[in-house]
């Protein structure tokens, strides 16, 4: 802008000179009024805004909070008023596009002057109101919700009504725009998750080379395997299978604060067996020493999601396995890292399935383990698989983490286009919507 003012507060800064300046109990007030028999239950959420409560049920959000029926002291809800929420705090006021009540865990927002609500829509959840939000007391971060008076303290910017929309109508396009990369992106990153999975999963079933001879595995998920490979029981490719302890085995006055390391879903989920601070003395660990963990085994979380597996490393604490995991102790003419890729493949997981027979599939026992089947090359051949593998999972994580790094830029581009829209630090008084090019109006056409 031309000419810009000091606004007197940290959140705005500096706004342009022709904007004029007002706390929000100004611009706002506090609707009282009680609910109508007529009106539909709302509720807030930080990722749909004020809605119909049973629309709310439908989309599953679990950040909202959901009024109680039956109380006479609901508020009455215009369309385009605000709502203050619990979850204010940290996200922003919602707009509503609904007539309808709320419970009085919210304060309903109702404008006094000529608004553009879009505007405010956008300056409600911008990264500096927010900041404004969670200054106003100390005793928000224990939880409480915002009340009025807070609200109407901090200072709002009140540009022309024409040019509150034409804010509001260029953060539209912009952050559609902006929008529709940051989904690009977030296919992107489902597709190469798909395509890492899916080279993993052909490279354990039929090997790196195309051209070497394959034959019939007799199994009809597996299909065809490469001819030198045998096709086995997953207990055959073990020594031993044992589950964790029985819960009582292991209570928690048995942990100490040194000694040998307790091991489960804590260090096999994130495969970092350096975290976890459960030990017990020697004993204990002598009376459990068939529940030993020993280099290359393989850990299986036996609860939870199909999938969390790990092999114990070189150099790891020596220690125990707790009731929620399973070792399998690996047969020394297979490579264990092998072993484990094979067992997070879509091949194994499509058996586990049928082998669970509508089962609990968060669930895994030994008994349904034991009989899948796996198609498994010569020992030399495991170790050159597995070195394919890391390569591409380095390839692929390569290229996902560039993609989630487009999204985390184009999410900060968004917050920052907006606030940098709602307090005047950029001027868009002379912006006008591109017109359709040919291809979108032949498309809008069709």
């Amino acid at each position: 802008y031309p000419e810009y003012v000091d606004s007197g507060t940290q959140w705005l800064g500096e706004i342009p000179a022709d904007w004029e300046l007002f706390d929000g109990k100004r611009l706002f007030k506090n609707r009282r009024e009680p609910s109508l028999e007529t009106d539909e239950q709302l509720a807030a959420s930080q990722k749909y805004g004020v809605v119909p409560q049973s629309l709310m049920m439908k989309l599953n959000d679990s950040k909202v909070m959901l009024a109680l029926k039956g109380t006479s002291s609901f508020r009455h809800v215009e369309e385009n008023d605000f709502v203050i929420s619990l979850r204010s705090f940290e996200g922003g006021i919602e707009h509503s596009k609904y007539v309808g009540c709320v419970s009085p865990a919210y304060t309903v927002l109702s404008s006094v002057k000529d608004i553009a609500p879009k505007f405010y829509r956008y300056l409600f959840k911008s990264k500096p109101y927010i900041a404004a939000l969670q200054s106003t007391t100390d005793s928000l971060r224990d939880g409480k919700s915002i009340t009025f008076e807070q609200f109407g303290a901090i200072p709002l910017v009140l540009p022309q009504f024409e040019e509150q929309e034409k804010i509001a109508n260029f953060l539209d396009h912009e952050t559609a725009k902006i929008d529709t990369l940051i989904e690009k992106q977030q296919q992107l990153i489902k597709l190469l998750k798909e395509k890492r999975q899916a080279v993993i999963s052909h490279a354990v079933t039929k090997g790196l080379n195309p051209s070497v001879p394959m034959r019939d595995s007799g199994v009809e998920w597996l299909g065809e395997v490469p001819e030198h490979w045998e096709v086995k029981k997953f207990k055959y490719l073990c020594d031993r299978i044992i589950a964790g302890p029985f819960g009582s085995s292991i209570t928690k006055d048995m942990y100490v604060k040194n000694g040998y390391k307790v091991y489960g879903q804590e260090q096999v989920i994130p495969n970092d067996f350096e975290i976890g601070d459960y030990y017990i003395n020697e004993k204990d660990y002598t009376e459990l020493s068939r529940y030993i963990v020993g280099e290359g085994d393989i850990l299986i979380s036996c609860v939870g999601t199909f999938g969390k597996i790990a092999v114990f490393p070189e150099g790891a604490e020596p220690g125990i396995i707790n009731p929620r995991l399973i070792k399998a102790e690996i047969c020394q003419n297979h490579n264990p890292y092998y072993i484990r890729e094979l067992l997070k493949s879509e091949m194994v997981f499509k058996q586990f399935e049928l082998l669970s027979r509508g089962g609990t599939m968060g669930v895994i026992n030994i008994a349904i383990l034991s009989e899948i089947l796996a198609a498994v090359p010569p020992e030399n051949e495991q170790s050159e698989v597995v070195e394919y593998i890391n390569q591409q999972k380095e390839k692929f994580s390569s290229l996902i983490d560039q993609a989630n790094k487009a999204v985390q830029l184009l999410q900060e581009r968004r917050t920052a286009l907006i606030s940098a829209a709602v307090t005047g630090k950029i001027d868009v008084r002379s912006w006008r919507a591109p017109e359709p090019s040919d291809n979108q109006n032949k498309e809008v056409a069709a």
